[in-house]
């Protein structure tokens, strides 16, 4: 199955960028993120230096991946295709129960 999405060549080889592409867009999304600091605890301040945390890259990640309105968001504004989106988040996320990894 064929994307309408735009792939970013740069994005689909690096999650870490990825990763922080979605972090600029929740920024540039006051309710979003104030859902995303409100449910996870983080400060706005300690976001700056979150985005060096792997743990807190996975979480944002879940935080996108587990609201599909909110993830086709971020990969329309930001012409992310959704296979990128899933691959960086899959990189920074735990392998689930389903994953065959235990």
């Amino acid at each position: 199955m064929q994307s309408n999405f735009k792939t970013s060549k740069h994005l689909a080889t690096d999650p870490q960028e990825t990763a922080i592409a979605v972090l600029g867009w929740l920024a540039n999304e006051p309710d979003i993120f104030s859902r995303f600091l409100a449910l996870t605890g983080v400060e706005p301040a300690q976001v700056r230096n979150a985005i060096n945390d792997p743990g807190f890259l996975a979480g944002m990640l879940d935080f996108l991946m587990n609201h599909e309105p909110t993830a086709v968001a971020f990969c329309q504004t930001t012409g992310t295709a959704p296979d990128t989106l899933t691959a960086a988040w899959r990189h920074f996320s735990s392998p689930g129960l389903d994953s065959g990894e235990y």
